[in-house]
């Protein structure tokens, strides 16, 4: 492994994904708070500051020996979950959809953002590679987070979306499958299940969404 590659790296998407996963869960916190939960913003999670939403393990430390262990080819984190006490929301079956759309709808306005960026970058001539390619990295980065987060299962924020539009039974089936739910993707990740039929599908549609609604503005800067 390339140590100097490996510090190019990190230097490149500390940023976004400081970003992407900070935003992300600040989301559900403000939602959480809108619809009747104060629990996060009690706890000081709905911030800004990453620290917070750090996990020491499951941000630095998984993301680091997956990179060296397969030679970059696949890299997985998560932060610290914001505690959500969803009994505390004013109508908590259709609020929890929204809670949890929160976190990965920061992550399809923030690729929104970095995409702008590249655009008005190319528009006043910029050609720094170290910036051109941490707005690359930006882009996808959140567009990675947003398809992923949205994989219905729970304890993934499609898993809760998912059992907010479910009729109760069959809400209820699923959410007991929760305790287990991290295990399950990670094994369907590590199967090529997730990425073969969830992600790269989804993913370029993301990415044409975001060059639709970009096109103004790519128009207008060149």
């Amino acid at each position: 492994m390339d140590f100097a590659h490996l510090i190019q790296t990190v230097t490149l998407y500390a940023i976004p994904v400081l970003l992407a996963i900070t935003l992300h869960e600040a989301a559900h916190g403000y939602a959480a708070k809108h619809f009747g939960d104060n629990t996060a913003y009690m706890l000081g999670r709905v911030t800004l500051n990453p620290l917070p939403h750090i996990d020491p393990v499951g941000t630095i430390l998984m993301p680091l020996m997956l990179y060296f262990a397969t030679s970059g080819a696949f890299l997985f984190g998560y932060a610290k979950p914001v505690p959500v006490r969803f009994g505390n929301l004013r109508n908590p079956k259709r609020d929890m959809i929204w809670v949890a759309l929160a976190g990965p709808g920061s992550n399809f306005f923030q690729a929104l953002a970095w995409g702008a960026l590249l655009y008005l970058l190319k528009g006043m001539n910029v050609a720094e590679p170290f910036l051109i390619e941490m707005a690359q990295g930006g882009v996808l980065v959140n567009v990675v987070m947003f398809v992923f987060n949205l994989f219905p299962l729970p304890p993934l924020d499609g898993g809760r979306i998912l059992v907010g539009l479910l009729p109760y039974r069959q809400a209820m089936l699923v959410s007991r499958v929760e305790p287990y739910g991290f295990f399950i993707v990670m094994a369907l990740v590590l199967a090529g299940v997730v990425s073969n039929l969830w992600l790269r599908p989804l993913m370029s549609l993301t990415f044409q969404l975001i060059d639709l609604l970009l096109t103004p503005l790519a128009m207008l800067v060149g």
